[in-house]
């Protein structure tokens, strides 16, 4: 037990920074990850181990989404497995880092799999609307496909601009999330839209807590891609690129 706690006030003490994720990622599913990375390290797992057992946690949920009847039981069950699965996935971070065997092959594992994630989830609430739903407009289908476009857009888009901004401007310094950034950004963090599935027993009130969630993505993606892009173009004029090294040197 005295091995357990030291290991676990060593990962609190070497976490991800706080920009970029809301109250629910910060509070809530670090800190189950934390705790599921400290017992995987005296179990003597492996990240790859985690990413993998987290998949096995979320997939079966959603493939029960599609398949089975909502009801307050699937409800329950579903939405407890997508967040074990969530925890999970930052457990697998956590344990890397502790570890110091972080790889390229387990990043590539871990955004795989995130990926696959973000697409089924929304897929799978397509079919479940289809089957079992009595929707008040057919024109609710295409609710799941917008929400899965803003969510896989948002995903991409921001690991690409992480990764671009690396060349275009130094690393900024660790810095405290702002408590209201913390608050505006629950709507569009992956555990709110599993809390949402604890709906899963009631169509109606399963159907206004989803749209609203997907409107809610509609808005932050378009306020993103604006931020996102902007930052970067910042950094074009801090860091010209070659074609604009050499005109520069022409002029010279």
């Amino acid at each position: 037990m005295t091995g357990f706690i030291t290991t676990l006030r060593h990962m609190s003490t070497a976490q991800k920074p706080a920009k970029g994720v809301s109250a629910y990622t910060l509070f809530v599913n670090r800190s189950a990850g934390r705790v599921l990375a400290a017992l995987a390290h005296r179990a003597g797992a492996t990240p790859d181990q985690l990413t993998v057992l987290g998949a096995l946690f979320t997939f079966p949920a959603l493939a029960a989404v599609a398949l089975v009847r909502p009801g307050p039981g699937l409800a329950v069950c579903v939405w407890a497995a997508l967040a074990v699965g969530f925890a999970l996935d930052s457990a697998d971070g956590q344990l890397a880092r502790l570890q110091g065997s972080g790889s390229p092959s387990g990043e590539w594992l871990d955004h795989v799999l995130d990926c696959a994630k973000l697409v089924t989830v929304h897929l799978v609430v397509l079919v479940s609307f289809y089957r079992f739903f009595a929707l008040p407009d057919p024109a609710f289908l295409l609710a799941p496909m917008l929400f899965e476009l803003a969510a896989v857009v948002i995903f991409f888009a921001g690991i690409l601009t992480e990764q671009l901004q690396r060349h275009t401007a130094p690393p900024a310094p660790a810095a405290s999330a702002p408590a209201l950034r913390l608050v505006l950004l629950l709507p569009v963090d992956y555990g709110v839209t599993c809390l949402g599935f604890l709906c899963l027993g009631s169509q109606q009130v399963f159907l206004a807590v989803y749209c609203a969630l997907l409107l809610a993505h509609l808005l932050f993606l378009a306020a993103f891609l604006v931020k996102w892009f902007r930052e970067l173009r910042r950094g074009d004029l801090r860091c010209p690129g070659p074609r604009q090294q050499l005109q520069a040197a022409a002029q010279q």
